[in-house]
């Protein structure tokens, strides 16, 4: 029903910074929460940022705390992830996700799912 694409990965150098992009698809994200995760090769996929419907409510794992900021477009469909103060250890693939309701950092809980962009930072 829900399709979410992610866009804007690619290489940066550590202390760079890049703009991600998920953008919804056949129905509209009113009332929803998006999602970013990321996974690194060998690791588990684990929870980046959120943000509600509003916008009012958003969350930030420890890890990207003050480099990184969810934001939602004009349109509502589209949300952001600025990255900036890139390092190595942001690494890996970045997924969109959303679930109808309240925010929450399980990846189970979320119903639409990105295929991935790429992030790699060099050092």
């Amino acid at each position: 029903q829900v399709q979410v694409a992610e866009s804007g990965g690619g290489l940066v150098q550590s202390g760079g910074s890049l703009r991600l992009s998920c953008a919804a698809s056949g129905r509209t994200f009113s009332g929803y929460t998006v999602a970013w995760f990321r996974q690194a090769p060998g690791t588990e996929r684990e929870v980046v940022s959120y943000i509600n419907w509003s916008g009012r409510i958003t969350y930030y794992s420890e890890s990207v705390k003050g480099r990184f900021t969810i934001s939602r477009g004009n349109n509502r469909n589209t949300v952001y992830l600025q990255m900036n103060s890139l390092k190595p250890e942001d690494t890996g693939v970045y997924y969109c996700a959303a679930r109808y309701g309240i925010g929450t950092t399980v990846v189970a809980e979320y119903d639409y799912w990105g295929q991935g962009t790429q992030v790699t930072v060099s050092s």
